[in-house]
């Protein structure tokens, strides 16, 4: 008895703290389901891709193959790419739970791994209660897949204008999570950078700009995040200073 109360005090606590996370992820899926619709998606494909696939830069990326005409492989491959750091996300999670917790709650638990979730558990003191990610995840995984839906429903309706104006939403979010770093680390500012140019060169260059946008977004985040890796590792002393990554 006491541990289902105490259960249900994690889940409510995971509730409260996964109020903001849905408020903002409906805002950016919002977007997402705009640039759905554009690709050629209807509001239940809209929907669907977001229940299953909790992740911005992960969908954006098969939208993206969807528009240049990729295909399934190249789809599975980019978003796995793409989505690879929610694998490091998932060890360090794995380390924060009892080591006696069953396998039906790691893998209800590996479900709503994203930035933010991830985030407010990390930040959880002592052992964490799965319980805990499960109320965040019961109100920030209906908060996205709705904005994902409504995005869809609305990019059918809207003006063209309109629908232009509101998918520049979804840039600003990428915005927002890249110059925050790229102002507190030099070399983060510098990938940024260089990515954006090398970007600019395979849509401009004329032999380039033949690879589909799918496999340019496979070939440029291998290249260059494992040239970041190895030129610049990250030493032990950071990793310890700065708290987590993202």
């Amino acid at each position: 008895m006491n541990e289902t109360r105490q259960n249900r005090t994690w889940f409510l606590r995971g509730i409260k703290d996964g109020i903001p996370i849905a408020l903002g992820y409906f805002a950016v899926a919002f977007a997402l389901g705009i640039a759905a619709k554009k690709a050629g998606m209807d509001v239940v494909q809209a929907g669907m891709m977001s229940i299953t696939m909790l992740a911005s830069a992960g969908q954006y990326g098969a939208i993206t193959v969807i528009v240049g005409g990729g295909g399934y492989l190249q789809m599975a491959v980019t978003t796995l790419i793409v989505n690879l750091r929610y694998l490091l996300m998932s060890c360090a999670l794995s380390q924060k739970v009892d080591p006696g917790l069953g396998m039906g709650h790691r893998f209800l638990l590996s479900y709503p791994v994203t930035d933010e979730i991830f985030g407010i558990a990390m930040a959880v003191e002592g052992r964490l209660n799965p319980f805990y990610n499960y109320g965040a995840a019961a109100v920030a995984a209906p908060g996205w897949t709705a904005g994902a839906i409504l995005g869809a429903a609305a990019g059918a309706i809207l003006p063209r204008r309109v629908e232009n104006a509101l998918s520049v939403a979804l840039y600003g979010m990428f915005l927002a999570i890249i110059i925050p770093a790229a102002k507190k680390n030099k070399i983060v500012a510098f990938v940024v950078a260089f990515s954006m140019g090398c970007s600019f060169l395979f849509a401009k260059a004329p032999v380039l700009r033949e690879i589909s946008s799918g496999m340019q977004i496979i070939l440029l985040t291998v290249l260059i995040a494992g040239a970041a890796a190895f030129f610049f590792p990250v030493r032990e002393a950071e990793e310890g200073g700065d708290g987590h990554a993202s």
